[in-house]
């Protein structure tokens, strides 16, 4: 299927980003976790436990009275939400017609019973949905997020659920002179890149360690004399001062060499770091010996192969810390 653009922005709530089901009323036949599990759904015919079929995914018990399932969801990365994906894959009997998205902003650490208890604002109106399917829907909301309800109406099974969208951090909770410029979870964002055959680039700045090779960000083979790129938007224009070039789980597939330069523009480059060898398997990190002003960074690895995880840590200028705190206030009141 041709999935829409916004599918692109990083999945706010899944696991891998640190997202969690905090609460469902009901989970009798697959358990709510399910639903922001990373891996595409699968399907094992004929897998019967003691309640039915096993299915990779939520599912409730059938209604017998009117009402509706609810499962509220805290996103590893609050921001704002372009999108959600209610995916229906291998439920066809027993999908629900319909479904609806709510959302909510809170600080700390609620419970779910102080979730519940909370106004919710719609982002999806209760909207039909297919069975065995990628059910997409686009959200036009400027707010920052924390946690998100999906309602089905009136019961029946999900197999994921992917809240697409912007992180947006809080400059509260960070030490702004000293951290991660590219990491996903502060606000930084894939904007080109040459290759994605086998993975996401948006891997690269992903919170965390890989665990596995299909965690990292892996290109096609070349049979040209050219290399492979990404281009990142740092969380804010700042100065860095070590660089980290991660290629662990990556043996025979590992880049030989990379480089790193950086823009004020996205358009101008200069050098941030020169060519250099790399070892497969290996967290590298180099101390960056000139450091200079920069608000995108741009990673060349010769001539192609798989990267784990890109970081650079520096601060932000005065001009970048103004631009990280309002883009947090402005998502607020968004």
């Amino acid at each position: 299927m041709d999935r829409p653009e916004w599918t692109a922005d990083p999945d706010l709530a899944s696991r891998r980003v640190g997202g969690s089901v905090v609460w469902a009323n009901d989970e009798l036949f697959a358990e709510r976790e399910n639903l922001i599990k990373p891996e595409q759904p699968e399907f094992r015919p004929w897998s019967f436990g003691h309640k039915g079929q096993i299915y990779d995914g939520w599912e409730t018990r059938r209604r017998r009275e009117p009402g509706i399932d609810q499962a509220i969801v805290r996103l590893g990365l609050p921001g704002v939400v372009t999108g959600v994906v209610v995916d229906t894959a291998f439920f066809t009997g027993n999908y629900p017609p319909f479904a609806s998205v709510e959302a909510v902003a809170v600080d700390g650490y609620p419970s779910p019973g102080e979730l519940s208890a909370l106004d919710w604002t719609t982002l999806v109106p209760k909207s039909a949905l297919k069975g065995d399917s990628e059910n997409p829907f686009q959200v036009s909301s400027s707010r920052r997020w924390t946690h998100v309800r999906l309602s089905i109406h009136p019961d029946g099974g999900v197999a994921r659920f992917r809240v697409h969208g912007r992180p947006v951090a809080d400059p509260r909770l960070l030490d702004l002179g000293s951290f991660d410029l590219a990491a996903l979870e502060h606000g930084a964002r894939v904007t080109g890149a040459s290759n994605m055959f086998y993975s996401s680039p948006n891997n690269l700045i992903s919170p965390g360690f890989a665990s596995v090779m299909g965690e990292g960000w892996e290109t096609a083979r070349r049979r040209d004399d050219g290399n492979d790129w990404v281009e990142i938007a740092l969380a804010g224009e700042g100065v860095p001062r070590l660089a980290e070039l991660d290629t662990s789980h990556f043996k025979g597939n590992a880049p030989g060499w990379a480089s790193l330069s950086g823009s004020l523009d996205g358009e101008t480059w200069f050098e941030v770091l020169p060519r250099t060898r790399l070892q497969p398997d290996t967290r590298h990190r180099f101390p960056l010996e000139q450091p200079r002003e920069l608000s995108h960074l741009r990673l060349d690895i010769y001539p192609d192969g798989g990267m784990a995880r890109l970081r650079l840590y520096g601060g932000l200028t005065e001009r970048g810390r103004s631009e990280f705190t309002e883009r947090f206030r402005a998502a607020q009141s968004g």
